[in-house]
């Protein structure tokens, strides 16, 4: 367990340093395939939540998912509880950027602005998000999302 952990931490962190250190975003027009597919996995994750779809959101998570977020870290249970207390009014995603660590795991880092509250606390701004996708049995599931407020 400590050792899958680990996997993961330093993934998520080389992924970043990476994604962070292209020098440019790719335009809409020359983005490769495999990494349009991730971040529309990211999308389709992220409107499931906006909509409180809890079956389509549950379906994109690992079972062995962990999330981080100023609160902590989070499991399965916890999102979806989050999902229900939470108002996504709107949302953008900027500067996003996907790497491939190795053969099925996926990076995709980049800010997000967002309109919403939880538990009738205005929690609008931008944040720096990373995910850690990993494929399955055939599928891509997300093992890991980071969401942390800017400063």
């Amino acid at each position: 367990m400590k050792t899958g952990f680990l996997f993961l931490g330093i993934t998520l962190l080389a992924g970043v340093a990476t994604c962070f250190g292209q020098a440019s975003s790719p335009t809409p027009e020359n983005i490769p395939a495999n990494e349009q597919a991730i971040i529309n996995l990211e999308k389709a994750v992220t409107e499931a939540y906006k909509k409180k779809e809890g079956d389509a959101f549950r379906k994109y998570l690992a079972k062995n998912y962990a999330g981080i977020n100023a609160d902590g870290s989070t499991k399965v249970a916890t999102e979806i509880s989050a999902m229900e207390n939470t108002d996504l009014r709107d949302y953008s995603f900027a500067d996003m950027k996907v790497v491939f660590p190795k053969a099925g795991v996926a990076v995709v880092t980049y800010k997000a602005t967002v309109q919403s509250s939880a538990a009738g606390q205005d929690t609008s701004g931008t944040y720096n998000v990373a995910s850690v996708w990993a494929k399955r049995w055939g599928n891509w599931f997300l093992i890991s999302h980071a969401f942390i407020k800017s400063q």
